[in-house]
């Protein structure tokens, strides 16, 4: 397996490309605009699944799942929200096909299957959970409901990269209502929280928590919170956003309760997620010239074990050496990968576990078993070491937290070294099309000035960030007052 990846100085873009279908990630389906997520790469989204899973549930919610399908009147009760996505919608009209006479093994749409009701493939699934919500709903004694889903969901998109934007993604989203406003920017909030801390904790990638600006929150929301990253290309990317929906939706499908009054209310409400995407984020905050880099907390498999050897005799010395160490390093609740194929060379396994990224590789033969030794090698420096076999649990499971925690120190130095304040447009500008990065920028508060901004240099308002010690100033495009500065970039 020749790892060949384009340089990412040289071509991010196609780096990024190359490196999702060559470490068997994802590939293009024969679906335009849709992927095939592989073993290996679906492996990393079931430890994210995993670790996410248990965190809801720690909190209070519960996993549920609800149709596919949304009838078009459900879609378009909550107005903003049917705008929102009314562009990337798929719309199912017809429920059958039959067969061509004029062209045998053809077959076309039956005309007279039409559906009473055109059919939206969710895009977001707000309508279809909230017209359930009213049947569930009649007291305060019935709230708060903390329901979660594992789904997939279709986005038409145009223009479409593995991981990053496909039509069809995978997804968790997650749906509240509540008795109160303040109990629902409550659960808004420690859903951001516990995403920043997912990412941050999990993947090994630094974030910036903070609210949408009016144009670029969700449709349908009264406030948006976000996790913005920065990748190694000095884009940003949304790793995550949760939505204090206010009354819109209860409103929208007529959902209320009865409070310890005995009055009539509508319900509170918010919506959350992250998706696939995260895959992007994991891929392009750590990955090198070599392929993946992988933070040991979210590896299928932490180490992999490659035995060397010259004869039968010699294989199965080594082997037996190699399965007493991948038992203790399994009973410490190590995840380990043994690749005992006898059809492949040594460098070929380990130029195949670079480009896949496991955070440790050993290598035993012979001589090691000799000198009771093994050889020890870190992906993220590219550096080996001899430990002594006896020793070898306990170093690795030093290891591999020091990984962990070097993986994010040095993302989280790449985004302070590149993270700028600026307080004139030549500077602005200059940034954010030569080097990238985020930037911190005072603003007027307007749409239309963010929207001038977004046309003349791309960029756009990834967050009011929450956390800000940050003074009044003036506009950097209009020269009007502002209030504090906000996190500008480039994004995916």
């Amino acid at each position: 397996m020749g790892k060949h990846l384009t340089k990412r100085s040289e071509d991010y873009s196609k780096w990024y490309n190359e490196l999702v279908v060559k470490a068997n990630l994802a590939e293009n389906s024969a679906v335009r605009g849709c992927m095939v997520i592989k073993p290996y790469g679906y492996a990393i989204w079931e430890r994210m699944q995993e670790i996410l899973d248990r965190k809801f549930k720690e909190t209070g919610h519960s996993n549920a799942y609800f149709p596919l399908f949304v009838p078009k009147s459900l879609f378009e009760a909550e107005e903003k929200n049917a705008e929102g996505f009314a562009k990337e919608c798929a719309i199912v009209t017809h429920y059958r096909l039959e067969n061509d006479p004029e062209n045998k093994g053809k077959l076309r749409v039956d005309t007279k299957a039409k559906l009473e009701e055109e059919l939206i493939v969710r895009p977001t699934s707000e309508a279809v959970i909230w017209s359930t919500y009213k049947n569930w709903i009649q007291s305060y004694r019935d709230l708060p409901i903390l329901i979660n889903q594992w789904a997939n969901v279709v986005r038409w998109e145009m223009r479409t990269r593995l991981f990053l934007r496909t039509s069809e993604f995978l997804w968790q989203e997650g749906h509240t209502a509540h008795e109160s406003k303040n109990e629902a920017i409550d659960e808004a909030i420690l859903i951001n929280d516990l995403y920043a801390d997912f990412i941050q904790n999990y993947l090994a990638v630094p974030v910036i928590k903070g609210l949408k600006s009016e144009s670029e929150k969700f449709a349908g929301a009264i406030d948006t919170y976000c996790v913005e990253a920065l990748m190694q290309d000095g884009k940003a990317l949304q790793a995550g956003t949760s939505h204090f929906l206010g009354q819109n939706f209860a409103k929208a499908f007529d959902v209320k309760y009865t409070n310890k009054k005995g009055k009539l209310e509508y319900v509170w409400a918010t919506s959350w997620g992250v998706s696939t995407r995260l895959m992007g984020a994991l891929i392009m905050s750590h990955g090198d010239d070599n392929g993946l880099v992988l933070p040991p907390e979210l590896a299928p498999y932490q180490v992999v074990i490659v035995p060397i050897y010259k004869t039968n005799d010699e294989h199965k010395m080594v082997e037996k050496v190699c399965n007493s160490i991948k038992e203790n390093l399994i009973k410490s609740g190590i995840r380990v990968h043994f690749d005992n194929r006898d059809t492949l060379k040594p460098g070929f396994k380990f130029n195949e576990y670079e480009l896949k990224g496991v955070p440790l590789r050993i290598a035993i033969g012979p001589r090691d078993i000799k000198n009771k030794i093994v050889e020890i090698a870190r992906r993220d420096t590219m550096t080996k070491c001899s430990v002594k076999q006896s020793d070898v649990v306990k170093f690795i499971s030093c290891e591999l937290k020091v990984i962990q925690e070097d993986l994010f120190k040095n993302a989280q130095n790449f985004q302070k070294q590149n993270t700028v304040e600026v307080d004139n447009f030549e500077e602005f500008k200059k940034v954010i099309d030569n080097t990238g990065g985020f930037v911190y920028a005072h603003w007027d508060g307007t749409p239309q000035t963010e929207k001038i901004i977004k046309e003349k240099t791309k960029a756009t308002i990834r967050c009011i960030p929450i956390i800000s010690n940050d003074k009044s100033g003036f506009c950097v495009y209009s020269g009007k007052p502002s209030s504090r500065r906000v996190l500008f970039a480039k994004a995916y």
